[in-house]
């Protein structure tokens, strides 16, 4: 994909100077630790805590992610996490087990994580471990990404739509965007991860304050059921939460796709 992005960056740059270089790129990607995925919740069989955490376990991901919340910036850490809390969740162990409580509340307090479902078995043990831990959790609202959701307009995302602004026409990057998400059955847009991302664009945008989830934006609304845990879950709301915005993130993203051309 980098490999990719890098035909496009040229094109890219010319609308916006802070597109990174593949090779910048590059350097900041790490390796997980495979095999990690599945839980119950997700139809799979969930690999127990001890076999996916703990000594001598940690990864270049989870030592990258020490290295970056170590670093002397004041601004907080956001971890979107995609695929399973496991490298974030490690990082965390592994600062628990070898520093002090007051270094480790601090390691904590730079942290921010927004956690599409619980996609492995380290999810629980974050939740229950650390209270003060700034944690949005997704486990329906993020549906929303769907094409075909109830309440919101399909022709905003389906085959069609992308097909016409980035899979066709679009140079080698739109090319490889898939046409279905995880269910082949089902052509269009099922971006179920991104609005951990968007939570964020839409604050870039001021839209809103991505340090308070109670507020509107792109990726959803959440609420705080217990206030001595800094725990989001998604709003009673539902999905439109995230459906509603369809219509400014897919104009943003064509925008965007169009810059990959000449």
């Amino acid at each position: 994909m980098l490999s990719l992005y890098e035909q496009v960056y040229p094109n890219l740059k010319k609308h916006d100077s802070r597109y990174p270089t593949a090779e910048g790129l590059r350097s900041v990607t790490w390796q997980g630790r495979d095999g990690s995925w599945g839980t119950a919740k997700v139809g799979t069989t969930a690999k127990p805590l001890d076999s996916i955490l703990g000594e001598g376990k940690d990864t270049e991901a989870s030592d990258a992610i020490i290295k970056v919340v170590d670093r002397p910036d004041h601004r907080p850490v956001w971890v979107c996490v995609w695929g399973g809390s496991r490298e974030v969740a490690q990082a965390i162990w592994k600062v628990q087990k070898t520093r002090n409580p007051a270094e480790l509340d601090r390691f904590l307090a730079k942290l921010r994580l927004f956690l599409i479902v619980k996609q492995d078995s380290t999810t629980d043990w974050l939740l229950d471990s650390f209270p003060s831990l700034f944690v949005i959790l997704s486990e329906k609202n993020y549906m929303g990404m769907f094409y075909n959701m109830v309440n919101s307009d399909p022709k905003l995302a389906d085959l069609a739509w992308l097909n016409a602004h980035v899979r066709q026409g679009h140079g080698p990057l739109g090319a490889v965007y898939p046409p279905t998400g995880w269910d082949p059955k089902y052509q269009g847009q099922q971006e179920g991860d991104t609005p951990s991302f968007l939570h964020l664009v839409s604050a870039v945008r001021g839209l809103n304050d991505p340090e308070k989830p109670n507020q509107e934006g792109w990726g959803g609304k959440y609420v705080c059921p217990d206030p001595s845990r800094n725990h989001w879950f998604d709003d009673p709301a539902g999905t439109k939460t995230v459906s509603k915005w369809r219509a400014e993130v897919q104009e943003d993203f064509a925008r965007r796709a169009d810059w990959m051309l000449p």
